[in-house]
């Protein structure tokens, strides 16, 4: 690449690209890249190493822009760390929508990691979505759940998670028994109201399309024309994963996640996750996709302190 290099830009995409202000041009200073606004583009100045690597992602922000999606300083740091045009994944990010919320927010993959999810959750019945917070691996799920319904390729949304905080207390909360377990499906009901809106919502969960409930009540029920969801599966026993993966019936789809560095059992209690994905390696049908740090796209110290206590654990063992 020549010492400098421009980028012919139209009404508004610098702003949507450098931020109100400019505040996203620091990341790219950071790279020893100086980018100049001009009457005809974008300038990319320095002598850095990093310039065409900068020219090959601002590229591709521009692609996403585009097509309509404005993005995130988060998002734009993610791609200056991980962006490679030689993986297929980076070029497919945005693009692939999975479904629009009322509100108009498209949902699709931001990260390499969440497109191999994407993928991996439409080739096969059962996947594990293994990794930390905010990797959107619960989210993505319910998302593409929510897509096929629409899509009339199943019958019923079904999610579930085990109430382990509240273990065989449950008794003593207060209320019945949808005010007793409510609390801990909470981030289920709420990302199905985003994809849905209330009004949907509501009139999927009276016909009974949709059922939000703990996993204790899966037992003895064959799921035909489902797409299941167990979410925090690392606090299930090894009883509970295998009376759950036996649930599923035909034309139905599983997807379990979780972060086996957050098990709340007691210390005696082996994971039914952490344990299943050693009874169930090779299995064809069967995929296991590992999401890390770098696919969190939230505030900069999320992954930060993801990272840290990962760091933490291994100084511990």
């Amino acid at each position: 690449m020549t010492d400098s290099c421009l980028i012919t830009l139209s009404n508004g995409e610098a702003v949507k690209l450098l931020g109100a202000q400019d505040r996203h041009l620091n990341l790219f200073n950071d790279l020893g890249v100086n980018l100049v606004q001009t009457d005809d583009g974008l300038l990319i100045t320095g002598n850095s190493p990093h310039k065409e690597h900068v020219y090959a992602v601002i590229r591709h922000l521009l692609s996403v822009i585009r097509a309509g999606h404005t993005p995130s300083q988060e998002e734009i740091q993610y791609l200056l760390a991980n962006y490679s045009e030689s993986r297929p994944e980076f070029k497919t990010l945005y693009r692939e929508e999975i479904l629009i919320t009322p509100r108009g927010k498209k949902i699709f993959a931001k990260t390499a990691g969440q497109q191999r999810y994407l993928q991996a959750i439409r080739n096969n019945d059962l996947v594990f979505g293994i990794g930390p917070a905010g990797t959107g691996k619960t989210y993505l799920a319910v998302a593409m759940a929510v897509r096929a319904l629409k899509d009339k390729q199943i019958a019923k949304i079904i999610l579930t998670r085990p109430a382990i905080e509240a273990g065989e207390r449950l008794g003593f909360l207060p209320g019945d028994l949808q005010d007793k377990v409510d609390p801990y499906l909470r981030p289920l009901y709420d990302a199905l109201m985003e994809f849905l809106g209330v009004d949907s919502y509501q009139k999927y969960m009276e016909k009974g399309i949709i059922e939000v409930a703990p996993l204790a009540y899966m037992r003895g029920r064959t799921l035909n024309d489902a797409f299941i969801i167990l979410d925090e599966a690392q606090n299930t026993t090894p009883e509970q994963m295998k009376m759950f993966l036996t649930r599923f019936g035909f034309g139905s789809k599983a997807i379990v996640t979780g972060d086996i560095t957050q098990i709340d059992l007691p210390r005696e209690t082996v994971s039914g996750l952490r344990q299943v994905l050693q009874i169930l390696r090779g299995i064809k049908g069967i995929e296991v996709i590992t999401l890390d740090e770098t696919d969190i796209i939230r505030h900069r110290l999320v992954a930060d302190i993801v990272r840290a206590y990962a760091e933490h654990a291994k100084r511990r063992k």
